[in-house]
């Protein structure tokens, strides 16, 4: 199968990935980086598909891609020390978000997991820890819409990023964002470098909160949990659905 006009080989080369599956259809990239992984796939693996048809985001939730519309790109990080999935998934937002910036699309970040274009969703990214015996990986999901029109039932909280880049192509985005992926730090903590990089990038600073407490929400700490100003004082969220009041 070709990718927006290439061949495996001309994307992995391209792109730079250490190897690189292309398929036409998938039930999850997520899945495909899992079994390869247990198979001994190397570190920086990409698979990418044109189709996704039980994509999966957070807490169960279904991530629709119709084909040819959106960069759908799961990613093998095998990690050289400690590392937290939650912590790691802001490390890989940061790594969206400056990628795009690059590409002339500005982006924020909505913990934990939301890429945001003009106060709509853009996409998004789940991070799946797994293990066998004597080893460890990261699964790395990353889904964006990359092409326009958006769904009419979804047009309202939704967004693409051809709404500020119509020339923009699945593959340009892949050439930005992997080496930054292949740079990813590990770690339990987040630097201050990027406790101010996500500064700069946060959508909810600053906004007040229903879900999961009410509050203001003051930022990120470093084991990246979101920090909340509520009238009875701070609160610490781990996990959780955001809505903002």
């Amino acid at each position: 199968m070709r990718y927006d006009g290439l061949a495996p080989g001309e994307l992995a080369a391209r792109i730079r990935a250490t190897s690189c599956l292309v398929l036409p259809t998938v039930t999850s990239t997520l899945d495909i980086v899992h079994e390869l992984a247990a198979e001994g796939a190397p570190a920086g693996t990409v698979v990418v598909a044109d189709e996704q048809v039980s994509g999966r985001g957070r807490e169960g939730r279904r991530w629709l891609s119709p084909p040819g519309a959106g960069l759908l790109l799961g990613y093998l990080h095998r990690a050289r020390g400690e590392t937290l999935a939650g912590v790691l998934a802001l490390r890989v937002g940061l790594a969206v978000s400056a990628a795009l910036a690059s590409l002339g699309v500005d982006v924020r970040l909505k913990w934990p997991n939301d890429i945001v274009l003009r106060d709509r969703k853009a996409g998004g990214i789940l991070c799946e820890a797994r293990s066998a015996p004597g080893e460890g990986w990261v699964a790395v999901g990353i889904g964006l819409n990359v092409r326009s029109p958006v769904p009419r039932e979804v047009a309202d909280r939704a967004a693409a990023l051809g709404d500020v880049r119509p020339d923009l192509t699945r593959v340009a985005v892949l050439e930005a964002l992997l080496p930054l992926l292949q740079q990813l730090e590990d770690g339990p903590v987040l630097s201050e470098a990027e406790r101010q990089g996500y500064r700069e990038r946060d959508w909810l600073a600053g906004r007040e909160l229903r879900e999961p407490v009410a509050g203001r929400v003051a930022g990120i700490d470093v084991d990246g949990a979101l920090v909340v100003e509520t009238g009875s004082g701070t609160r610490r969220v781990l996990a959780g659905t955001v809505v903002a009041a």
